[in-house]
This record gives structure tokens, sequence and C-alpha cells, in this order.
């Protein structure tokens, strides 16, 4: 089991990881994407979403790579990849294969570091 959560870590990290610094350094070439797919994309880009949304996959992926603070890693990706999946769902359904990898390896991790998120599920009435 440590060498799937291994593997499957440093595999999602390096996902991020990757295509994170290539919001900056655009060494993989963008494809442009037709229809409304492109539009959302093109907003996104003019208005300087993916600047941030580029810094969220560099961080989380490289918190994955290194094994630090992997709990951390896995909630700034985890909002990412539902989005990812939602919007190749409903705009653009034939690229959906890399995200549903995404969500199954985050899955998987979540369920290998579960005892890190058990403090959001227990009930407590006090405050302060």
């Amino acid at each position: 089991m440590k060498i799937a959560v291994m593997i499957a870590r440093i595999l999602l990290g390096l996902i991020f990881f990757v295509f994170g610094l290539n919001v900056y350094l655009h060494f993989i070439p963008n494809q442009t994407m037709p229809g409304d797919a492109g539009a959302l994309a093109g907003l996104l880009f003019v208005h300087g979403w993916f600047t941030f949304i580029g810094i969220l996959y560099v961080v989380g992926g490289f918190l994955l790579i290194i094994g630090r603070y992997v709990p951390l890693g896995l909630v700034l990706l985890g909002p990412i990849i539902v989005n990812i999946l939602l919007f190749h769902a409903t705009l653009a359904p034939s690229g959906i294969v890399p995200g549903l990898v995404c969500a199954a390896l985050e899955i998987f991790l979540i369920y290998a570091y579960r005892l890190a998120f058990m403090g959001i599920f227990q009930h407590r009435h006090e405050i302060g």
C-alpha cells in the first residue's frame, strides 16, 4: 500500500506541478478549444485567473511531490479537480479522461491520508 500511495502521490504531484509551471513558462503548446469552452478559457486567461490557478497547481503539486503537508496539497488540488471535471463534463467532454484519472488519484490519496481529515467529520457543539 505504501508504494501505491507514493506512486499516486508523485504522479498526481507531477501532473499539477508541470502544468502549473506551464502557465508561466509555456513549454507545452496551448490548444485552442472551440465554442464556449474556448470562450471560457480565453476569459480566464485574459482576466488573470490562470495566474492564480497556476500558483495553486505548483504549490499543491510540489507538496505532493516532496511528501510534506500532503493533506494540504490534496485540499488545494481538490476543488481544482472538481472544476476540471465540471468544465469537461459540460463544455468539452472529449477531454475528460485526464480529469477522471486525476480525480481517481485524488480520491485514493484522500483515503490513504484519511486520518488527517478525521477532525473535519467529528461532531462538536462547543465553540471557542
